[in-house]
């Protein structure tokens, strides 16, 4: 097999776009992928992913047919390749040109013989003229490819990392610590910041490239915290002032033989923030999380009472006498679980309940439970979307979101923060191309922002460009619309938004997630989700106990209003004491700092001063975008609203967020 490839000259050419192809949709090394490497038993590589790489294989090369199923190994399928592009008569592999295999997976996908056409290399797209003899520019490329599951053909020099390839903040720390890698720079990752395409990014590596290695001492023996001070994360970035100046991000990337080493460091750097009483993450609850709650601070030793303005529970449900004896009475009935996916014994006529009251509050026509928001993002995104679609999705949206679009392996476009211009450039472009289908995400509340997703016009651009909608109505559920059945209903639409997505662990006060939406999608999703057909399913309690709460929202509309006057007041002091809350509409108020170190001092001194709320730093914001994370709910009285309005303004003249003495 081997040596018959071997015999013709283009051949090196055709195993090398394979290799890259296979490396982009399974993240394997390239130097992994030999030709006697057998996909299953070597690589892993199951018969779904497999499908998947044949795919891409033939939209690479424009093949007009479908490869054959039978390839086991790498090899194998590099002779298959080289056979369909020979065509029929024709042993000899004819010459691969990457910009017709580009335009066939644009929809156009030429003949075998248009293929072979053109000379050598002749046509090539830009990231293959331009890396061809550039070591730079291929290991960026190459990065690029392994991190996003894009094709070579794919990635153009000069397209947008964002808005065009939909490589977002954390990919990119990831691309440019693999090209770091693969050019054999010695310290950390070099800050590209402003590198805003890959011809950029390789401009910028280039000038590090040239220059003469940095070498930092040892700080330890090898395999010890702070050794190997070259590697992205490892050593302290301390300034004169003492202060360390590294974040979470710094220990994405950190690479080394032994697979902890990067725990090591990030203990380090975890207990330096937690001896300054900057980390409070997972501190435990001690009593029911109302107004107030009873905190196990780890930090001191000791319980405290807090104000709680950290807690999502919007409607005060989680302590609603109606909701806990819904959930006490069904788990005796049922027991403390099924211990099985809705599909093998795990579903409960409860189950079959709550699905169809979701559907009902959300007035859509059918529902499907998830075991969580998280889960419903993975498995409705990942089910619906393939390699040869495209995710469209806002830049503020959550991880789950962008993990879901990982694990569909489609196209992801990111548009501006509801930039609904940006939006409509990208569909544009998207539906001028004619690939696959389109599907636009944005959360309905944006849940570290506050603001609210342009609805309307997503819904426009939507129907003008052929695609389809999903909101994540997480925070906006309970908390939106006249009845809080969220976003749809707040604009005025529904009906209107093809897939609405929910969490029940916020408004509804118990665990799970859920989609809505017509009922042949919803059947589909059942069948195609792997996060809800190979996942065990909620407990009949706590089944039982959200329907309780759905009871109690519709019964009781003053807990919405209630809170709706807690948001107004709250809101309203802080906008008067000079805090940038940015576009806050909703149950969530953004104290936005900025700088990370002050937005975790002001937190320090609110919680010194009795009050807890979130601090929020990297990877939850970008970095200098850094905030105080405030959530109002209906059970704050006055008097709790009144007293926190104090200590954020006392807390910020502390630590010089607002001018003035404490």
């Amino acid at each position: 097999m081997t040596d018959t490839v071997n015999a013709h000259p283009d051949t090196a050419r055709i195993r090398e776009r394979v290799v890259q192809v296979i490396a982009a949709r399974t993240l394997y090394d390239e130097s992994h992928l030999r030709p006697e490497s057998h996909f299953e038993a070597d690589l892993g590589i199951d018969s779904v992913i497999l499908e998947s790489v044949l795919v891409s294989v033939r939209e690479h090369f424009g093949l007009p047919a479908a490869l054959p199923t039978g390839p086991t190994t790498v090899g194998e399928l590099v002779d298959a390749v080289a056979a369909a592009l020979a065509g029929p008569g024709d042993n000899r592999p004819a010459p691969v040109a990457p910009a017709a295999a580009a335009a066939g997976s644009a929809g156009s996908a030429p003949t075998a013989g248009d293929t072979a056409a053109g000379a050598p290399g002749e046509g090539d797209s830009g990231a293959d003229a331009a890396g061809a003899d550039d070591p730079v520019t291929e290991a960026v490329v190459a990065a690029a490819m392994r991190q996003t599951q894009y094709q070579r053909h794919q990635l153009d020099l000069d397209a947008d990392l964002e808005g065009e390839l939909g490589v977002d903040s954390v990919v990119l720390t990831s691309v440019v610590a693999e090209a770091t890698e693969r050019l054999g720079l010695s310290g950390a990752a070099p800050d590209v910041a402003g590198a805003t395409t890959l011809r950029a990014l390789a401009d910028a590596l280039r000038g590090f490239v040239a220059a003469p290695p940095a070498t930092a001492p040892a700080t330890g023996p090898e395999g010890s915290e702070g050794s190997d001070p070259g590697r992205s994360g490892t050593a302290p970035a301390s300034g004169p002032d003492g202060w360390d100046h590294r974040s979470m991000k710094d220990f994405t990337e950190q690479r080394d033989a032994d697979l902890f080493a990067k725990t090591r460091s990030f203990a380090g750097y975890l207990r330096s923030r937690e001896k300054d009483r900057l980390y409070w993450y997972g501190m435990p609850l001690h009593s029911q999380c109302g107004n107030r709650a009873v905190i196990f601070d780890e930090l001191e030793g000791r319980e405290r009472e807090f104000l709680m303005f950290a807690s999502n529970n919007y409607l005060g449900l989680a302590n609603h006498p109606s909701v806990i004896e819904a959930v006490v009475d069904a788990t005796r009935t049922f027991g403390a679980t099924h211990t099985g996916s809705r599909f093998i014994g795990g579903t409960n006529m409860l189950h079959k309940e709550l699905e169809r009251r979701l559907a009902a509050f959300k007035q859509r026509p059918a529902c499907i439970v998830y075991p969580g928001g998280y889960s419903a993002n993975l498995g409705a995104i990942s089910a619906l979307v393939k390699s040869y679609d495209t995710l469209v999705v806002d830049r503020l949206n959550h991880m789950s979101i962008v993990d879901g679009a990982r694990l569909s392996g489609a196209v992801r476009k990111i548009y501006r923060h509801n930039d609904m211009a940006d939006l409509e450039r990208i569909l544009s472009r998207s539906a001028a191309e004619g690939t696959g289908g389109r599907l636009i995400v944005a959360d309905g509340v944006f849940s570290m922002h506050g603001d609210v997703c342009d609805l309307p016009e997503i819904v426009r651009l939507a129907k003008e460009y052929d695609a389809r909608v999903m909101i994540d109505d997480a925070h906006a559920t309970g908390v939106l619309g006249v009845r809080g059945s969220g976003t749809a209903e707040h604009f005025g639409l529904k009906g209107e938004v093809d897939l609405e997505l929910g969490t029940m662990s916020k408004s509804l006060a118990g665990m799970g997630g859920f989609v809505v939406g017509e009922e042949e999608v919803v059947e589909y999703l059942r069948y195609y989700s792997n996060s809800y057909v190979f996942a065990a399913n909620i407990p009949a309690g706590v089944a039982a106990g959200l329907i309780a709460s759905i009871d109690v929202i519709e019964s009781e509309p003053e807990r919405l209003k209630r809170l709706w006057t807690n948001i107004g007041t709250l809101r309203d002091r802080l906008l008067d004491a000079g805090f940038d809350l940015e576009h806050s509409e909703s149950a969530i108020l953004p104290i936005v700092i900025g700088d990370e170190r002050r937005a975790m001092e002001m937190g320090r001194a609110v919680r010194a001063r009795g009050l807890f709320c979130q601090t929020v730093v990297y990877p939850g914001v970008p970095l200098g975008d850094a905030r105080l994370r405030v959530s109002v709910t209906c059970e704050h009285t006055p008097r709790d609203l009144e007293l926190a309005a104090e200590i954020f303004v006392d807390a910020a003249r502390e630590t010089g967020v607002l001018p003035g003495t404490p």
